[in-house]
Order: structure tokens, then C-alpha cells, then sequence
């Protein structure tokens, strides 16, 4: 009890030097947010070929109750108190009995569909800049934002171009692949002499990073999710990403949510750093100076679940909703739609949080 009060002291104390200590002493950061931390002196397992062990099953349904970006209202407080994270697991607790709940009421709602998880301490996953937030859009950012078409701002679709990445199921691009989502939150590491594979469960995609110096594919060919190589520094895996498409949204696009896009100049750099038996902390670093006017970092930790499941991700079997929406919603076939439903709506209306 008291040094879990000593860490939260800690957290409001240190939280403005976060940038300064991120990669420093991640195994301190991973604590402050929460997480189970190896004892001093603690050493990272080696594979059978000598590198760091990261093998196994990171799910980040752990930190699916902890956004992305901070609420404005926190300013730069990195961390929840004591009394604010105790709130939040209770109603992480609450909304995850909503499965039962609706089975006892003959009902299916949200509590079937979606797997929201529990908080960490930290108020985001975003940690630089200090308030916790997307740093503002370039010029040209805010035009391509405006631009931005998908099924949470379209209601009469007429071309596929009205869908963005994740609605035909292709790619949640980066770095949203590496951040929680609603269901689907598998992460899974496999290792083998010269490379690491991060398998994600939702839209079943597969990173394959070999360990190597440079880009593995020439400037002109890109990818969803780029073209990655990795480095040892000591225990921690550095991932290089560059030759990504320009096509997927930087964020998660829904209600409420103002859409980033991202461009083919964007650049991550990843880095995994295991600090305890059941920890990685993750930290990615997000450049784009077509959208962004600054560079973002992502820091979280990862905590170890090898008996979690990974499923199929089937989204639209057959690949038949996107000629369907268009089928059945553009004004070539049925005309002016009189009141379109709005997906905002539905979400609203019936999504617990």
C-alpha cells in the first residue's frame, strides 16, 4: 500500500519529464502506469540463439479502458490518482458484466460485441507531447482531414473511395495497428535467428521484421503497414518503419473522433523493452511533416497473456458489404435517401462504454 502510494506521488511529480526519461528507464515508466515489473537485477531471457525473449502473447484488451489521446480537461497529468484509478476499474468491471447481464435479459447489445478491457494509470497512451494529444495539423494536414471520407461521415456511399482502410478490412496501417480497438486485441511474438514476427489479431496482418541495417524494400514500393527492419540495442528490440502508404487513417475513426490522415512521408520507430517476466514496455515515435506540425510518442506497457485466444477475423465474409452499401445507399440505385440512419447515432445510443 505504501509504495503504491509512493508511486502515484511519483507519477504527478515526474509526469513532465516523461520525454526526458522515456528511454531511460522504461522499466520505471511501466511501473507508474501500472504494471508488474521484474525485481532489481532482474535479467530479460535469451532465446536459444542469444537474443532477448520476447516471445508470447501481449493482448492489449489490458489497456483498452486508457485512450489514445488525454481528455483536454487533464491538461498535462499523466497519471490518475489512487481514487480516479479505483473509479475507473470499477467501471471497466461494470461495463465487462454487461455479457451476462444480457444474457439474463434475452437481449444482445453491446456487451456481446465489444471487449473494452481494464485502464492503466496513465490519462493516455499518448505521453509526448506533455498534454497527452495529437499535435496540431499541418496546413496541408487539416485539407487532407477535411477530405477524409468512411463509413462514420458518409451516409450515401458511391464509390469505393467512401470507404477508408479499416471499412474494406485491410488495414488499420500504423500506428493504429499497435493500439487497442473494441475486440480483437491479440498481439502475438514469434521469434526465430534473424527475424521477429508480431502476429495481430485484428485483421489477421502479420509484421515480419527481419534484423537487419535499412529498409528492405526500394523507396517506391509500399505497404499498409511499410516496410520494418529491427536492431538489438541491448534487451530492446528498435523497429525502423518507413514505405508506408499514405492511405490509413492515424487514428481510429468514429463518432466524435476528428480524422487524421497520415501520408507517405510518415515514419515510426518502435521499441520493446522487456522489463519483467510478464511486461514489455512498448513506446512508438510517430513522425509525419506533411500532417503534423511535431512528432507524437505512444508509451504503454504490454502485459503477458499466453492463455488468451486469438480468433479468426472474418470481417465481411465474402467481401460483399462495401458493393452492398453502395448497392443500397447510393443515388444511383434508390435516389435521396430520406433520413439516413447515422452510425454516430447507433453508437450512441446504444454503445456502453
Amino acid at each position: 500500500m505504501k509504495t503504491r502510494h509512493l508511486l502515484a506521488a511519483a507519477a504527478l511529480i515526474l509526469a513532465p519529464t516523461f520525454a526526458a526519461m522515456a528511454q531511460d528507464d522504461p522499466r520505471v515508466l511501466a511501473e507508474m502506469a501500472g504494471a508488474s515489473v521484474g525485481s532489481q537485477g532482474w535479467q530479460a531471457p535469451r532465446t536459444a540463439w542469444g537474443d532477448p525473449d520476447l516471445r508470447g502473447t501481449w493482448p492489449l484488451d489490458r489497456v483498452g479502458r486508457t485512450t489514445v489521446e488525454r481528455a483536454v480537461e487533464l491538461g498535462d497529468r499523466a497519471y490518475l490518482t489512487d481514487e480516479e484509478f479505483a473509479a475507473a476499474m470499477a467501471q471497466a468491471e461494470a461495463v465487462a458484466a454487461g455479457y451476462d447481464q444480457e444474457d439474463q435479459s434475452d437481449e444482445i447489445g453491446s456487451g456481446h460485441w465489444f471487449e473494452w478491457g481494464t485502464p492503466l494509470r496513465q490519462t493516455s497512451l499518448i505521453m509526448t507531447p506533455a498534454n497527452g494529444r495529437f499535435p496540431p495539423l499541418t496546413e496541408e494536414g487539416e485539407s487532407m482531414s477535411a477530405a477524409m471520407r468512411s463509413s462514420w461521415n458518409v451516409l450515401q456511399f458511391n464509390r469505393i473511395e467512401d470507404f477508408n482502410s479499416l471499412d474494406r478490412c485491410l488495414s488499420r496501417g500504423l500506428p493504429s495497428s499497435m493500439t487497442p480497438f473494441p475486440y480483437n486485441n491479440g498481439i502475438r511474438v514469434f521469434q526465430s535467428p534473424g527475424y521477429v514476427v508480431l502476429s495481430l489479431e485484428i485483421v489477421h496482418e502479420t509484421r515480419i521484421i527481419p534484423i537487419r541495417s535499412g529498409p528492405t524494400l526500394p523507396a517506391h514500393m509500399r505497404q499498409y503497414l511499410g516496410s520494418s527492419w529491427g536492431e538489438w540495442q541491448g534487451d530492446t528490440l528498435v523497429i525502423h518503419t518507413t514505405n508506408l502508404t499514405g492511405d490509413t487513417p492515424l487514428n481510429i475513426v468514429g463518432p466524435g473522433n476528428k480524422p487524421i490522415p497520415t501520408s507517405t512521408a510518415q515514419t515510426v520507430v518502435e521499441r520493446l523493452t522487456p522489463v519483467g517476466p510478464d511486461t514489455i514496455f512498448y513506446e512508438a515515435t510517430i513522425t509525419d511533416p506533411v500532417v503534423l506540425t511535431a512528432p507524437f510518442t505512444l508509451a504503454f506497457p504490454w502485459t503477458r497473456d499466453d492463455d488468451y485466444g486469438m480468433f479468426e477475423y472474418a470481417c465481411h465474409e465474402g467481401n460483399s458489404v462495401v458493393r452492398n452499401y453502395i448497392l443500397t445507399t447510393s443515388e444511383r440505385f434508390v435516389g435521396e435517401l430520406q433520413n439516413p440512419s447515422d452510425p454516430a447515432e447507433w453508437v450512441r445510443d446504444t454503445v456502453t462504454r
